[in-house]
């Protein structure tokens, strides 16, 4: 595993050949997320997601959003293999063949982009990739454009809810090197590379999703 690759939790292969991946959760936060991508991206222009996993994300948001071009990527080729099996299943368009691209690497495959996504990485990850997250997206993005994370995190102030704090810990138990993360962390490193933070949504399932914006 590269130090950029984030496994996503319950991943169900398809069997009999398929390449395609499953992971249960995306049915169930797919659509909320789009909601506030609604809200957030551009009308036109190039999303890079980073971590992009099964691939039934990027299928999500290329269909919902026609007028941008999906670049899905991901450090793990069975990710990559999924990604593309998708891909190719449903022909969508707008939706480009993956790339190979550890968040945590000094350079990534994709010279610019209009808007970066993150889901369900930061957490389950070390903290060389968000790092690597957070400067790829200074460099890559133009002033206003929106980097968007989506997952667990703790707040100061904020009791984090008891279902957090147990994935928490299981995490730990796992590699002592995930974890949730502060918020006011990343927001520091955010600020070190260009990016203020903007806004803040509280999601299903004690989740949120946080957008910094390139100055």
């Amino acid at each position: 595993m590269t130090s950029g690759a984030a496994p996503v939790p319950f991943v169900l292969g398809r069997g009999g050949g398929d390449p395609r991946r499953s992971a249960p959760h995306v049915a169930r936060n797919a659509e909320p997320i789009a909601e506030i991508l609604r809200a957030v991206l551009p009308e036109r222009g190039l999303v890079l997601e980073i971590a992009s996993g099964t691939g039934e994300h990027a299928l999500h948001f290329a269909r919902a959003f026609p007028g941008l071009t999906w670049q899905p990527s991901d450090p793990d080729p069975v990710a990559l293999a999924s990604i593309g099996a998708w891909r190719e299943a449903a022909g969508a368009a707008n939706l480009l063949a993956p790339v190979q691209l550890d968040a945590a690497a000094e350079d990534w495959p994709v010279a610019a982009a209009d808007a970066i996504l993150c889901i369900n990485m930061v957490h389950i990850s070390p903290w060389s990739a968000t790092g690597g997250l957070i400067s790829g997206a200074g460099r890559l993005l133009p002033s206003g454009a929106p980097l968007v994370l989506y997952g667990p995190y703790r707040r100061a102030g904020v009791a984090t809810a008891p279902s957090n704090e147990a994935f928490d810990a299981s995490l730990r138990s796992r590699n002592r090197e995930w974890g949730l993360r502060e918020l006011e962390a990343v927001e520091a490193e955010a600020k070190g590379h260009g990016l203020r933070f903007d806004r803040l949504w509280e999601m299903p399932a004690n989740n949120l999703t946080l957008v910094f914006r390139h100055t």
